[in-house]
This record gives structure tokens, sequence and C-alpha cells, in this order.
């Protein structure tokens, strides 16, 4: 399985699992300016804005590339925060009274399997801060 086809099933399943625990999704991989948000969704309190990272590997074994969630690094959050802003700019205002969250999903997959297997889903809530001056209150 290739590195994008991992990484579109595992947004496929952090979706799938947000919708689970209630949220509603709105957009998936969505591009506001040069900027990609992966999973934009809501529920009767937030709106989430996820960054989903994929793993083949077991949760807690050391890969080669760490934990997923280590891949949001300082950089990377710059860009998720500066693409939330642009999404607040350009879209309507029905979900202004949603308290925003950047969260990270780390996805990890069976490393043993040859087809795709979820072994375990981690929702990050609000991992991401910086998201003063984005039109929220």
């Amino acid at each position: 399985m290739s590195t994008r086809s991992l990484g579109n099933m595992g947004e496929e399943s952090a979706a799938l699992y947000l919708q689970k625990n209630g949220y509603t999704i709105l957009g998936r991989n969505v591009y506001v300016g040069h900027y990609e948000i992966d999973i934009i969704a809501c529920n009767d309190t937030h709106l989430v804005f996820a960054e989903v990272k994929t793993r083949r590997a077991r949760p807690g074994e050391n890969s080669r590339y760490g934990r997923p969630a280590d891949a949001v690094n300082t950089q990377k959050q710059i860009c998720l925060v500066n693409a939330v802003r642009q999404y607040r700019r350009t879209s309507r205002d029905e979900y202004a009274s949603l308290i925003p969250n950047i969260d990270v999903i780390e996805v990890y997959a069976d490393p043993t399997a040859e087809n795709y297997h979820v072994l375990e889903i981690r929702h990050f809530k609000n991992a991401v801060s910086g998201m003063r001056g984005v039109g929220y209150p």
C-alpha cells in the first residue's frame, strides 16, 4: 500500500471515528489558498479542524517516523492556524458561535496486515493553540 493510499485510508477512518462520536463532517481535504485542512467537522459546541496522521505501526511501538502527532511540528501548526484564519475570512458565519479547535487525530494501521486494518485511533482535542484573532470569541 502506497503512502498516499495509507493516508487516504487514515483520513477515512478518522472521519468515521468523528461521526461515531457525534460530529458532522463539513468537509474533507479542504483547500484554503495553498493550505489544506484534512477534515472540518462540528458538534453542538465545537468547530473542529482536524489534522490526520497515519502510521503503519502498533501503538506505542517505535517506528522510524515516531508518533504520528510528532509530525505536526511548529511549521505545520503555523500552516494550520493560517488555514483556519483564511477559512474564517471566506466562510459563512453559521458556525461563529462554535468554539474552534485544531485537533490532531492519530491513526495506527496494522503493519503486518496485507490490507489496511485500523488498530487504534487517538484524538487529541485542541492540540494546536493560536486560535486568537481568528474571528471567534
